[in-house]
């Protein structure tokens, strides 16, 4: 029985080694076991675990259930109480563990560089991923739109275009911004609609 005890806090140490934490801005909301809903903004978060300031505090066990902006739903329990707020863990499989890392680098990047866009819109995954990229050269490539909003997107693609040369994203016009570890980012030239958005990047 001693062996399994020591078995269970493992893996939260573990986890503080294994995975740095970043500093991210992002505002969500949560819910304590009272089912009692606050909002919240984090200030840091890794795969593992991540802290926020919150109005209202529960204890170190608590569950929680968090639902934040970019990042969508997360549950963990609270490690610990810090000033105006608390940390707590992130109960994830490892796949969604590698999911919320590339979140995370995204958004990391997008702080670091101060990306206007991508606080102004909400970053959408579309129906239908897969689209045509054309480059300046007249060149089309075959591309996987890994996320996007009115005002840019994130490409999968082996091939990366140089840095602000002006491409078209389906029908959309837009310059290559930064590069991304599996591909690049793309600012549009124009705002585009809600409504219309999905249809145009994917048009070929």
């Amino acid at each position: 029985m001693a062996f399994a005890q020591h078995k269970s806090v493992l893996p939260a140490a573990t986890e503080r080694r294994r995975f740095q934490r970043v500093k991210v801005h992002l505002l969500g909301r949560y819910m304590l076991p009272d089912r009692r809903e606050y909002p919240c903004q984090i200030i840091n978060m890794s795969p593992g675990g991540l802290a926020l300031l919150a109005p209202g505090i529960g204890n170190v066990g608590d569950r929680v259930i968090a639902y934040l902006d970019h990042i969508g739903r997360v549950e963990g329990k609270i490690t610990r109480i810090i000033d105006n707020g608390f940390a707590m863990s992130v109960g994830a499989t490892a796949r969604k563990r590698d999911k919320l890392a590339a979140q995370l680098t995204w958004l990391a990047n997008r702080d670091i560089l101060n990306l206007p866009e991508d606080r102004r819109h909400d970053r959408i995954i579309p129906r239908n991923p897969i689209a045509l990229l054309t480059l300046e050269d007249g060149t089309k490539m075959t591309c996987r739109i890994i996320d996007m909003s009115l005002s840019g997107a994130a490409i999968a693609a082996e091939n990366r275009p140089p840095l602000k040369s002006l491409v078209l994203l389906g029908k959309v016009q837009a310059r290559v911004v930064r590069k991304l570890e599996e591909g690049f980012a793309l600012e549009f030239v124009h705002e585009q609609s809600a409504e219309t958005l999905e249809d145009s990047v994917t048009a070929r």
